[in-house]
């Protein structure tokens, strides 16, 4: 008997390799590995604190919580130029000194979407339907060569999707990047298990395995060696943001400063919620620790109360756009120590499992636990938290569905939007509706101008400067 299997033995968990004898060697390696890459006895705590003993589980609220403090956006109200300005300056200073670098959690697939693929390779620019790791790459190029300075960019893929995106840079020549500046590394995984701890099987050669949460990505990063690969090229600061945003900023200069300025160890940027139910967490106080409150677990009265100036009091959404100090990240994905763990959720959901007879089972009704991590739980262990407003219009149009709200439609409807302001700022007469969105539809390349700032340079130093109408790209 493997020691592998010795070990599930051991554990209670032997009927993962009941199939095992009539497997091929190909398949029984296969088993081996999946099996070998869980942590028996963290499912084994899992399961006894959150699965056996539910009372021990946080929601995240409590009647002590307090709307969170941020630095307003200068045009803003309590905004301070000047210090925008030195925080600006201070960003570029270490972006300068490749002190910075991207990271994309991309482990989703498009399936929401209606779309047949990894979702950073979905089409979302509103002419030429670039992708989503299109724009991001151009982004992250365009601070490059502004800075001088190679920006590395590090790509958390998922076990279904690894292969595809690696693929689908390859054929796009990397969208202009060097190679080795771009990084990719695989999610973790972690097995479904019934309520009693076991770990199912979705096939006979294959566990029933999910990804860990974005929350996972922090564990992903050290595991995959990427923190320490960071730490010999220099790089502190890493700059968070996940696939769906295609109007994130990815590299923010004033961002980085403020974080730098206030000796942070994760900074965070947040918006206005558009509405009182809007899918979003909420940022938070609880005595002296920042925290983020999920949506659902918000009471109601809570999210719909205002302040004195009739705006909701808990208003300061958290858009999954964050900025981490890299030994931080090393700290919470080595899970030194027990305070320095992030901590697992619990989602009940309906998981097809094979049963002791080799038959497949598709339950009606949710039948296991699922364990993942959110990424917005690291806020109370960080030293210093600091979270900045910034523009929903200039960092923040997800596209999560199909239709309707927060889907394609909306995202290339607010990136036109974003280049029908730029090219105003810019002194170009543009027709737009009461909703901003200009009657001929355009497209700014971010190699052009990321930024209003940038747009405007670009634009003052074309030579033939065109109309911009329908279907034109400035590239």
């Amino acid at each position: 008997m493997s020691e592998i299997r010795e070990l599930y033995e051991a554990n209670n968990q032997g009927h993962v390799f009941e199939f095992y004898d009539a497997l091929t060697d190909a398949e029984k390696t296969s088993l081996e590995k999946q099996a070998s890459a869980i942590d028996l006895d963290e499912i084994a705590d899992l399961t006894a604190r959150l699965i056996q003993t539910p009372d021990c589980q946080d929601s995240g609220f409590s009647e002590a919580v307090e709307p969170a403090e941020y630095i307003p956006l200068e045009k803003n109200e309590g905004g301070d130029p000047a210090r925008w300005v030195e925080a600006r300056a201070k960003g570029e200073a270490a972006l300068r000194a490749g002190r910075v670098a991207a990271f994309t959690v991309a482990g989703g697939q498009g399936t929401r979407l209606g779309y047949n693929g990894p979702k950073g390779t979905f089409g979302v620019s509103p002419i030429l339907h670039k992708s989503l790791f299109q724009l991001f790459a151009e982004k992250i190029l365009a601070s490059s060569k502004i800075f001088a300075r190679p920006i590395p960019w590090f790509i958390m893929t998922s076990q279904s999707n690894h292969d595809d995106t690696i693929t689908f840079f390859e054929k796009s020549d990397y969208f202009g990047l060097p190679s080795d500046q771009v990084n990719f590394f695989s999610q973790g995984v972690m097995p479904a298990v019934d309520e009693e701890g076991k770990i199912l099987l979705a096939e006979k050669t294959q566990i029933a395995l999910s990804p860990d949460g974005h929350g996972g990505s922090l564990r992903a990063l050290v595991r995959s060696g990427a923190t320490r690969q960071m730490e010999a090229d220099g790089i502190d600061i890493i700059s968070y943001f996940q696939v769906d945003n295609p109007l994130v900023r990815c590299i923010d200069p004033a961002f980085i400063g403020f974080h730098l300025e206030g000796n942070s160890e994760l900074s965070s940027k947040t918006v206005s919620k558009a509405y009182a139910s809007e899918k979003v967490g909420v940022f938070c106080q609880r005595g002296e620790k920042t925290l983020v409150v999920e949506y659902s677990d918000l009471p109601e009265e809570l999210a719909e109360a205002t302040d004195t100036n009739g705006e909701l009091l808990y208003r300061s959404g958290s858009i999954a756009i964050h900025l981490f100090d890299r030994d931080f990240v090393h700290r919470l994905g080595s899970g030194t120590g027990e305070s320095a763990q992030l901590p697992f959720h619990l989602a009940h959901k309906k998981v097809p499992f094979i049963d002791s007879k080799g038959k497949i089972n598709a339950p009606e009704a949710p039948n296991a636990y699922k364990f993942e991590m959110f990424v917005f739980d690291a806020l109370p262990f960080a030293n210093n938290p600091i979270i900045i407003e910034t523009a929903r219009e200039d960092d923040f149009s997800p596209v999560k569905n199909a239709r309707g709200i927060d889907s394609a439609q909306t995202a290339r409807d607010d990136q036109l939007r974003q280049f029908a302001r730029w090219a105003a700022g810019a002194g170009i007469k543009v027709e737009t509706n009461d909703s901003g969105l200009p009657a001929a539809a355009f497209e700014i390349s971010p190699l052009f101008g990321d930024t209003a700032e940038r747009f405007a340079s670009s634009w003052d130093a074309l030579e033939n400067k065109t109309e911009l109408t329908e279907g034109v790209v400035l590239a």
